[in-house]
């Protein structure tokens, strides 16, 4: 699922980069709430695309998480410029009052 426009050229995605969202555990689902209903502005001007979002999921070693999100970005540059963008980390104070996550950028092979 595209959020934005995002290179279509295998060259141009070479070199993908993932943000991965593990959440542990959710502590106030209004501020939940509040995240979920603003995050998706926060991807105007920045080229993303989900590729999993709190979907079902099999645990196959260690702590199950409640819950994954995937987001796609061209690059690292790209998933820093979308984290770090005054915009997102207005919203992102919202999920970190609502739940305990583990957040990361993964480098890799784009998405087929």
């Amino acid at each position: 699922m595209a959020l934005y426009p995002f290179p279509s050229s295998e060259k141009e995605r070479a070199m993908s980069a993932y943000v991965v969202f593990t959440r542990h555990k959710l502590t106030d689902p209004a501020e939940f709430k509040a995240y979920t209903e603003g995050v998706g502005k926060t991807f105007e001007g920045h080229s993303a695309r989900l590729l999993a979002v709190y979907g079902n999921q099999v645990n196959l070693e260690g702590t199950e998480p409640d819950g994954v999100v995937i987001i796609e970005f061209p690059d690292v540059k790209a998933a820093r410029a979308w984290y770090d963008s005054p915009a997102y980390q207005a919203v992102a104070q919202h999920r970190r009052n609502a739940a305990v996550y583990d957040v990361v950028i993964v480098e890799g092979a784009p998405a087929s």
